[in-house]
């Protein structure tokens, strides 16, 4: 089966009943509490508030933007990047590019400009369909990328560059496209970063898209009268995959453009939600608001919300306790993937396991895991070793880098380069990680990135970025920085000079010592954790 034929079904099943939901809390003046009271006094606003569609209208409108690409050239086999924040147009785009045999590419809405061009080159884009807060960005590149040939703006301005996505759409049918596909046709290219920073392009087979549905429903039970609560970007493996949950059992997805703790709670009570996918920021954000009496629960109707997962970071223990303090009747789980293994679900806590948490957990559903010694031996119980998972969501390949990809792939295991050990019930604990990425609020952070950056600054001499553990955001991008003899640096002037980097790259701490490195030139970021983080090892539990 391919994913788009769940979409298919849904319209054919439930044409009238909502698909997805986007909720711009932005848009809703404070002095309204609910959804139905602001939609009933200015009923015009409202709608700029929330904007929805049904299975039916996400089909057909699927099948337009599908006959619009193929019109304009695209064929199977192409490649079709979206770069937009989340919005109604996300997913109906994602699938139709889905229903013309080309391959989606999501683009991280955080890259810069030289980001952008460097992936759509690596992924051999051949079209670009993008929104209003990337104009300056592609623009700044597009003579640069010969071969992106089309180029789509979903939004109200004017752009020269390129074709308007309303305007062009209403011109093409709301037919099906016939296009023969099967379970083990490339479907998407999803990219996440080696040690150097660079973006891989991962290359993905619709199987592990339909069998994400398929694991995804399983780990938390969806039923068509559930409602999803997606706040996550769904560029990203983690969000889209969570919702695939939805899309197999025909129920309701709600796309939230914001993350303040009063905006999560409004939309998980005017739409009714019963699952919420947070971040670690955000569940502490909301348990703090509750605490100093900012979020009163009485103002809301939460008593559909059952269950509450978080993934793409390590999740500290006593933050569940103080969730569930608050929220006893809550189901909790926590979920572990990466991009490589079509995002989160290859391992899970499971709703059932709450006196695990700290762990990841055991195989999801259709998976395998082992944790090995070097050669690819299981170690011992209680040892550590690397994860490695096997399942039908594993990556086809890194395109265009087979080295890369010989690395992580072995006899059709996927090799993770977390470090993890085996309890005596067979959970999972992660306790390291090969790389040094650095995971914070959920992104991934690459030191090489930063440390190459940072040495631009000409009073540097050497610079080692390393991930500093911290209650709220898992781990913060911290640089010991060593200056050249006989000048001065200021951590103010540090500051300004990365505000060449995007925000989210930027070092939160800054640290003026000298550099360890060994005899053969390479830092020694194990003795600068040991000094600066008191030897304190984050757990890493990610979906990288």
């Amino acid at each position: 089966m391919i994913i788009t034929e769940l979409l298919e079904r849904n319209a054919w099943q439930y044409p009238d009943d909502e698909a997805l939901v986007e909720i711009n809390p932005t848009k809703k003046p404070e002095q309204y509490k609910t959804w139905k009271e602001f939609s009933l006094v200015e009923p015009v606003a409202a709608k700029q508030y929330r904007r929805s569609i049904t299975w039916e209208d996400f089909n057909r409108t699927s099948n337009r933007i599908a006959n619009m690409i193929l019109s304009m050239g695209i064929k199977k086999g192409d490649k079709v990047a979206i770069l937009l924040m989340n919005c109604l147009e996300w997913l109906p785009i994602y699938f139709g590019v889905l229903k013309t045999g080309a391959l989606a590419v999501p683009l991280n809405y955080r890259y810069a400009a030289d980001e952008i061009k460097y992936c759509l080159e690596l992924a051999d884009v051949d079209m670009l369909i993008f929104g209003p807060e990337f104009i300056d960005r592609v623009s700044s590149i597009k003579d640069s990328v010969p071969r992106v040939k089309n180029m789509i703006f979903v939004g109200n301005e004017e752009v020269s560059f390129a074709k308007n996505y309303e305007e062009q759409i209403k011109y093409y049918t709301s037919r099906k496209p016939v296009i023969d596909l099967t379970e083990d046709d490339y479907a998407a290219i999803y990219f996440s970063s080696g040690t150097t920073g660079f973006p891989k392009a991962i290359l993905h087979a619709h199987r592990a898209l339909i069998n994400s549905c398929r694991t995804e429903q399983n780990h938390h039970k969806q039923t068509k009268d559930d409602v999803f609560l997606c706040i996550p970007p769904l560029y990203h493996t983690g969000a889209k995959m969570h919702w695939f949950g939805s899309l197999i059992s025909a129920s309701k997805g709600v796309l939230l453009r914001g993350v303040k703790p009063e905006w999560i709670f409004h939309a998980a009570s005017d739409e009714g939600a019963t699952i919420v996918w947070l971040l670690v920021p955000w569940v502490q954000d909301i348990l703090d608001s509750i605490d100093r009496g900012d979020l009163k629960l009485s103002d809301y109707d939460l008593s559909s919300w059952r269950l509450m997962h978080i993934g793409a970071q390590p999740v500290p223990p006593s933050l569940i306790a103080r969730w569930k303090k608050v929220f006893p009747k809550h189901e909790y789980d926590t979920n572990y993937g990466l991009s490589e293994s079509i995002g989160p679900g290859c391992v899970h806590l499971g709703i059932e396991n709450i006196d695990k948490v700290g762990a990841i957990g055991k195989a999801g559903y259709l998976w395998e895991t082992k944790v090995v010694d070097d050669k690819g031996n299981p170690v011992k119980q209680g040892e550590v070793g690397e994860l490695a998972v096997k399942g039908p969501g594993v990556m086809i390949c890194y395109y265009h880098n087979e080295e890369a990809t010989k690395e992580i792939l072995k006899d059709g295991w996927l090799y993770t380069g977390d470090m993890a050990k085996l309890d005596s019930d067979g959970f999972i604990y992660l306790v390291d990680r090969k790389k040094d990425v650095i995971i914070t609020g959920g992104e991934n952070l690459y030191p090489v990135e930063i440390e190459n950056f940072i040495r631009k600054n000409d009073k540097v001499r050497d610079v080692a970025v390393i991930g500093m553990p911290d209650d709220r955001l898992g781990e913060i991008a911290t640089a010991i920085i060593e200056v050249k003899d006989g000048l001065t640096l200021t951590e103010d002037e540090i500051n300004k000079f990365c505000e060449g980097m995007p925000r989210y790259k930027r070092p939160r701490k800054i640290i003026f010592a000298d550099i360890p490195r060994n005899p053969t030139g390479k830092i020694e970021k194990p003795k600068l954790r040991e000094k600066y983080c008191g030897g304190r090892l984050v757990e890493k539990q990610t979906t990288k």
